[in-house]
């Protein structure tokens, strides 16, 4: 159990270098493309990789507000809701962490999220769906689902995650247009030592790359993002049940997600991995490109936790 613990975190931390790897390689073909690269003049890449690590830090420290206003969550305290409350608060002094805030959203589909930079800065929220949906002790289960996350920082790692892909995307976008516009100076160069002279446009070799880059680059940032949101629902899980000593709880909590489980209205892609549940309608791709790892594997796999206490 342990042992899966601490692999998990060893895979997150290579798999968040493979997100910097990504962005490095894009900025090193736009300062190529714009003729720098080849002449030792690395500006521009460093200004790409510059330009990712602030929007990154940005996201650091404004992602878990950003998360909770999109879905309409409204925050309270335990005179509004003390079923959801104490049930947050009896965790909370249970695993020794600082006291979340708590937030109910206004939905019937079934779902809950934790967000924020670490366990002091924490948020957990709870669709009504999900409150009318469990008894106690599933909800139990499914909240101890998500003080995991906060107690193995997975919501640091999330938010860090959300940040990087959009950043991936912005900059493959970017690439794009310079390409089509014409907008590399290197080119101009290159088409006046083959020919004499002369302007033309966007080198065609390099326009393909800068379409493949476009494609290629956020299919792979998604892929990655997929990668590490399945690993940390898995521990995520694991967590609630050495938190609650009762995986049979969560074991039925995802059950009845898997069974009454919809589409969540206030929410969208790059939040997706932050669920206890994928908030999408299933298609033909979850599997390849979904946050989330099938419930009956889950389910599976907490039956195996459960046969160890």
């Amino acid at each position: 159990m342990y042992r899966a613990i601490a692999k998990n975190k060893r895979n997150t931390v290579f798999i968040i270098a493979m997100f910097l790897v990504i962005i490095a390689a894009i900025g090193f073909a736009v300062n190529y493309v714009w003729g720098g690269g080849r002449y030792g003049n690395y500006s521009i890449a460093i200004a790409v990789v510059i330009g990712a690590g602030i929007y990154t830090l940005i996201q650091y420290f404004f992602a878990g507000s950003q998360a909770l206003s999109i879905t309409g969550a409204q925050q309270i305290q335990k005179a509004d809701n003390p079923r959801l409350y104490r049930v947050v608060e009896n965790l909370s002094i249970t695993t020794g962490l600082p006291m979340p805030k708590v937030y109910i959203i206004n939905d019937p589909a079934p779902n809950a999220f934790a967000t924020g930079r670490d366990p002091k800065h924490a948020s957990v929220a709870a669709t009504t769906g999900l409150l009318d949906l469990m008894d106690d002790s599933e909800l139990e289960g499914v909240m101890a689902h998500e003080i995991g996350h906060v107690q193995n920082y997975d919501i640091r790692v999330s938010t860090i995650v959300f940040g990087l892909v959009v950043a991936i995307g912005f900059i493959a976008d970017i690439l794009l247009r310079f390409s089509l516009f014409g907008g590399f100076g290197g080119n101009n160069r290159n088409s006046n030592n083959n020919s004499g002279g002369g302007g033309g446009g966007a080198n065609p070799v390099i326009l393909i790359l800068s379409i493949v880059a476009l494609v290629i680059s956020p299919i792979l940032a998604a892929l990655i993002q997929a990668a590490i949101s399945r690993q940390r629902e898995y521990l995520a899980d694991a967590s609630s049940a050495m938190i609650t000593r009762n995986p049979p709880e969560l074991e039925s909590a995802l059950a009845k997600l898997g069974q009454y489980g919809r589409p969540v209205a206030r929410q969208n892609s790059s939040m997706a991995h932050m669920w206890v549940a994928d908030p999408n309608k299933p298609g033909f791709m979850t599997r390849l490109f979904g946050t989330h790892p099938p419930i009956p594997d889950r389910i599976a796999r907490l039956q195996k936790i459960g046969g160890g206490f």
